[in-house]
């Protein structure tokens, strides 16, 4: 299998939160999107793990993501350590993506930053012929973009959503558990205000590329160009 874009995240509703329009714009055009969960989000405040499986599903659907993966990590027990790195490395190989999308390196969320790292680890191993050659032969991919949840920074490059911007609001609107629970929900950061926030960031971004609402990416390569023009 050779695909467009992996997204990887460490809950069902990261990658949503940091590239759900980025990656409906892709899928929109025929590319091909796989999701990877590294967990099932079991420790979360409001939903179980059904709900939020439902969820993610729906989440996909919207999307236009061809698949769904869940590596099945405990829940605040991401880490680096050969067993998580190979189960990585394994799905890397099998579905070789063009590009990854990761969690950006520094989150307010632990899990979100072990993610990152996590990824990091495995994209690497995953290039190494020698590595692991049970989960599958060698593959190097060719560019790793992070995304951002809760904190950010200046990006290195913002993709344009402003046209898909309802769209990806949609996609969000799947995680009903998340951002609009029930009665006796419990309060969390995700039910302050958080699309609010979310909006408020990718306006900025938007306007420092002079359009209307963009998603940014950090890069930990140079960006590499034919031509400037």
């Amino acid at each position: 299998m050779f695909v467009d874009i992996l997204a990887i995240g460490a809950h069902a509703d990261d990658i949503e939160i940091g590239a759900g329009g980025t990656l409906y714009k892709h899928a929109s055009i025929g590319q091909s999107i796989v999701l990877c969960d590294l967990t099932l989000a079991e420790l979360s405040s409001n939903g179980d793990v059904e709900t939020r499986i439902q969820e993610a599903e729906e989440a996909r659907m919207r999307m236009g993501a061809k698949e769904r993966l869940n590596l099945h990590i405990p829940d605040r027990g991401i880490e680096i350590n050969p067993t998580q790195i190979k189960q990585l490395v394994e799905v890397i190989r099998k579905v070789k993506p063009t590009t990854i999308l990761a969690p950006y390196s520094e989150d307010r969320h632990p899990d979100h930053e072990w993610c990152s790292r996590l990824v990091r680890e495995a994209v690497f191993s995953a290039g190494i012929r020698k590595f692991a050659p049970e989960a599958g032969e060698a593959f190097k991919v060719a560019k790793v973009y992070h995304y951002f949840i809760n904190d950010f920074v200046d990006p290195d490059l913002c993709v344009d959503v402003s046209d898909v911007y309802e769209q990806k609001l949609h996609i969000l609107e799947a995680y009903k558990s998340q951002f609009m629970p029930s009665s006796g929900g419990v309060e969390t950061p995700l039910t302050t205000g958080y699309f609010e926030q979310i909006r408020s960031r990718e306006y900025l971004f938007g306007r420092k590329i002079g359009k209307g609402f963009a998603e940014g990416f950090t890069s930990a390569k140079p960006l590499s160009l034919d031509y400037l023009c």
